[in-house]
């Protein structure tokens, strides 16, 4: 993997983005408020430390080239929630004891 020169500043545009398209979701929608909490507190670190092996110590989640991918496929992600709005109600019912586990019979 790519060393990056400039962690902080990749970092803190694709946190900004995420923030950015988590704010069209509704504000009650669990994805959003659970994805910005992270986001927030993990934007709050790289705008707070400026030596990348601190940055990667207080995330505790991979170095920070994994922290970008990290940060990239949420933004896909919470793109994707957009369009499929999982904070909708159910077209239709769903069937009886689909939540349960074991399975009933």
């Amino acid at each position: 993997m790519k060393v990056l020169n400039e962690p902080h500043k990749i970092l803190t545009s694709i946190y900004s983005k995420i923030l950015s398209v988590t704010a069209k979701m509704p504000e009650n929608a669990a994805y959003r408020k659970h994805t910005e909490e992270i986001v927030k507190t993990r934007l709050d670190v790289v705008k707070s430390t400026t030596n990348v092996a601190e940055l990667e110590s207080k995330i505790n989640c991979g170095q920070a080239e994994e922290l970008v991918i990290q940060a990239d496929n949420e933004l896909q992600l919470a793109r994707k929630m957009l369009v499929w709005k999982p904070w909708e109600p159910l077209i239709a019912d769903p069937p009886p004891n689909q939540w349960k586990w074991p399975p009933v019979k």
